[in-house]
């Protein structure tokens, strides 16, 4: 390969190239010219004098190139015909030896010129190659020390334009939909890193030494990057598009770490915030209830203090059960807590919660529906008494004035399935999976019912807890049903629980 096709010529490239086959060609033709008469005034002989114009040619190639050698060697056999075959000063030859060794002589030129072209293309290519190896490898350690509080675009145009040595580079990080440029950028590079995204193609543009790359990450594009430079080839651009890829995808891979680690850290600070006031209320709960339990048994209060009293026990009884409910959440999220398995019923177990809950149904009638009388799961009791009440208790919140409550249980695929089914207000859905997360409450949800926003949560880590699932189906025209999942019992395990 020759050193022209790796790199664009530029218009002043090729000027001086131009003025360079101009000296050639005629520096070439005029030292063979000069030499070859030097050689007949020193009465040199035609195999001396040819070596010497040989010589004229070899340099001549070495220096300028293969075309201006040719026209040494044509000029050199010139001269040697006239001033060394005979007859002397005529370009007329007799002897056939003389063709032959003329003849012989421009073909040895010719090849030796050529060869040694090659080897000095050779020579530059392995130079240049050398030195684009050693800016990829500057660049991809810098690459590797970005700094992670900034963002990687701007830091990696930097590090491209100073290891690469390139004019301008410009950087479209499809992610954000932003540019990141270093140089003197125009807004036609802007436009050309759009296209290439967008296009999904890569272009060279020798004349005006633009190069545009897709950034590939395997076969997911994430953006493209434009250089401009006079000292690039196809593969070092293509190698600073696989890095510039590659680093924004690692420092995206960091950012998401990070992240990740920083919502780690605050969810345990935060459970064990809420671990360590539920316990400190735990105490002086206690002793309210006691209080106010010993004062309505001792029947001194007039009914107003009596019922003003009974307000107050009834909150902190409330209170009581809310703190219960952050102490097993805590330890849900803390994966500190051990199930405390037995068979559970689960007709019998939702009788008990209907019942229980009768209360706080505000008078909505709950039909149940369960279809086999013996669907029972192995689970904590006390947990899935809490998750499921939490259900029952949300559809009569939320449901429309005197419309039915809906629960039922059914086998699916070894797994038990109850739903809660109520018809009134619709979760939207970008708020479906939100409404499980601990302290979430919708905008429509804050003002139709009052709540703390963790029974949901309590619920579907309960699920969780059991390797089952929790879920939501909310249409205007059917209601909403949440459906509660957990693995059901196989008839041998059903069996050995029941002895």
């Amino acid at each position: 390969m020759q050193l022209d096709t790796v790199r664009p010529l530029t218009t002043f490239d090729r000027r001086k190239r131009t003025l360079q086959f101009v000296a050639g060609a005629a520096a070439g033709p005029a030292a063979a010219l000069l030499l070859s008469y030097c050689a007949f005034r020193l009465h040199f002989n035609l195999a001396t004098a040819g070596s010497i114009d040989l010589l004229v040619v070899v340099l001549t190639a070495l220096r300028f190139g293969l075309w201006e050698a040719t026209g040494s060697s044509v000029m050199a056999i010139a001269c040697l015909d006239y001033f060394f075959a005979p007859p002397i000063h005529s370009f007329h030859i007799v002897d056939p030896e003389n063709w032959v060794a003329l003849a012989s002589f421009e073909f040895t030129a010719l090849i030796v010129s050529r060869l040694s072209v090659q080897v000095q293309n050779q020579m530059r290519e392995a130079v240049l190659q050398r030195g684009n190896t050693k800016k990829l490898y500057e660049l991809s350690r810098s690459i590797l020390s970005l700094n992670r509080q900034e963002p990687p675009g701007p830091q990696i145009a930097d590090l491209i334009k100073k290891n690469i040595r390139v004019d301008a580079v410009t950087i479209f990080d499809a992610a954000f939909a932003r540019l990141h440029s270093d140089g003197p950028c125009t807004k036609e590079d802007e436009e050309l890193a759009r296209n290439a995204y967008f296009c999904n193609t890569d272009h060279d543009d020798r004349e005006l030494c633009k190069w545009q790359r897709v950034l590939r990450v395997g076969p997911t594009l994430i953006g493209a990057i434009v250089l401009r430079g006079i000292d690039l080839t196809p593969l070092i651009v293509d190698a600073v598009a696989s890095l510039t890829a590659t680093a924004l995808e690692r420092a995206r891979s960091l950012d998401k770490e990070s992240r990740a680690e920083a919502a780690r850290q605050t969810e345990q600070l935060r459970t064990a915030v809420l671990d360590g006031l539920a316990h400190a209320f735990k105490t002086p709960l206690t002793v309210i209830s006691t209080c106010t339990s010993g004062l309505l048994e001792m029947k001194t209060l007039s009914p107003a203090e009596a019922e003003l009293l009974e307000l107050i026990d009834q909150h902190s009884t409330r209170l009581n059960v809310l703190t219960s409910h952050l102490l097993r959440i805590a330890k849900l999220e803390s994966t500190e807590i051990r199930l405390r398995r037995e068979r559970v019923a689960i007709p019998q177990l939702i009788d008990e919660i209907v019942d229980e809950c009768s209360a706080q149904l505000c008078g909505h009638p709950v039909q149940v529906s369960i279809s086999n009388q013996d669907v029972a799961v192995s689970a904590d009791r006390e947990l899935l008494v809490m998750a499921v009440s939490e259900l029952i208790v949300n559809a009569a919140k939320y449901s429309s004035a005197g419309s039915p409550i809906t629960v039922s249980a059914q086998e699916r695929n070894n797994q038990v399935v109850i739903s809660v089914h109520n018809e009134g207000s619709v979760i939207d859905a970008e708020d479906r999976e939100l409404i499980f997360e601990r302290f979430y409450r919708s905008s429509a949800a804050k003002h139709r019912a009052s709540g703390s926003g963790i029974g949901l949560s309590i619920a579907k880590k309960t699920a969780e807890a059991h390797q089952g699932s929790l879920w939501v189906s909310s249409e205007r025209e059917t209601g909403t049903t949440f459906y509660f999942s957990l693995p059901a019992i196989e008839r041998r395990e059903h069996e050995l629980i029941a002895e």
